[in-house]
């Protein structure tokens, strides 16, 4: 696989400015749970040893949850988590609402308004810790989370780098009638009873499956098949080849490229060549163009998953090249 690595001009290269924050003494992971949306979120908080008897250091952080139903324990966010951590960072990685670890009912349900609160309120439990810095926390997502991920930096300006791999964007354009609905869609996000809307409800359906004649599934192309099956089938996993997923039917629907104007804060961008079709780089592309904030854009080919294959080339270099962004978005200039 080759990797490609572009940056905006005038916003410097990867790796410029801060050298990281690494620790010879990083914590292993501690299991946390924290509320949302009626229920109980769960996953693992990576800390560092500090060796001193004072207050706690406050470090920057940064709050990680996977794509489209896959879950924290071994379907390789851990193996992203671990090595963040490693550079330095606080790291927050969750499972969201319905899925893995985490509490929630109905089981398996995708609702991508549910998850960006559940963005916010980890967000908000990382803020209340006396290790942690609040003014900086950044975000990570991957293929769905990534481009819910989008959404909340553009919503919430506490957000202070966010950063997205395969963002799963969608398979169409926006429509340009409902470029000014940003403000609605911010007002939902903050406060809307999201009960409250219509849906479209999509399944239960298998999430990949070998047969989509006979046997249709969410997702459909055999990368998908095999990548799941591969890390979704291990024992300990959590993952259930099974899934709902429901569109609120809000005004204008929540879509990346509504937001992706108002993201103001650093972004990173990891774009493949995606056969996915709701990651369609085209609308992706149109994405991270319009983002105003300083931005860095990292091409890699090997498809949709991989990014999400470990101890491969592509894996090292996507890692390292997002320790180098948030070191550098996370720390100049503040003594740590």
């Amino acid at each position: 696989m080759q990797v490609r690595t572009t940056v905006d001009p005038d916003r410097g290269r990867p790796g410029e400015g801060s050298p990281g924050l690494r620790d010879p003494h990083p914590v292993g992971p501690q299991f946390v749970a924290f509320p949302s949306e009626g229920a109980t979120l769960r996953g693992w908080l990576y800390t560092h040893a500090e060796h001193t008897h004072v207050e706690p250091r406050r470090r920057p952080a940064l709050v990680m949850a996977h794509g489209f139903t896959a879950t924290i324990s071994g379907m390789v966010a851990d193996r992203y988590a671990e090595r963040l951590h490693a550079s330095g960072l606080q790291v927050l990685l969750f499972d969201h609402r319905g899925f893995g670890l985490s509490g929630g009912s109905p089981r398996q349900q995708v609702n991508r308004w549910v998850q960006a609160r559940g963005y916010r309120d980890a967000i908000a439990f990382l803020e209340r810790r006396p290790d942690v810095d609040p003014g900086r926390i950044g975000i990570w997502g991957d293929s769905l989370s990534g481009a819910v991920a989008i959404c909340v930096a553009a919503f919430d300006p506490g957000v202070r780098a966010v950063v997205v791999q395969v963002p799963a964007c969608g398979a169409h354009h926006a429509s340009p009638s409902v470029g000014r609905g940003f403000e609605a869609l911010r007002t939902v996000f903050r406060s809307a009873d999201l009960t409250s809307f219509p849906a479209r409800v999509i399944g239960p359906a298998p999430v990949v499956s070998p047969d989509q004649v006979r046997d249709p599934s969410l997702l459909r192309p055999h990368t998908a098949y095999r990548w799941f099956l591969q890390f979704g089938a291990r024992p300990g996993t959590g993952w259930s080849n099974e899934a709902t997923v429901v569109e609120l039917d809000t005004q204008p629907a929540l879509h990346a490229q509504l937001c992706a104007p108002y993201l103001t804060c650093p972004s990173m961008w990891v774009i493949a060549d995606d056969e996915m079709p709701g990651a369609n780089p085209a609308v992706t592309m149109t994405a991270y163009r319009s983002a105003p904030g300083p931005k860095e854009l990292l091409r890699v080919e090997g498809g949709h998953f991989g990014l999400l294959y470990p101890d491969t080339a592509v894996f090292d270099h996507v890692v390292d090249a997002q320790s180098r962004f948030l070191a550098t978005h996370l720390t100049p200039g503040i003594p740590v």
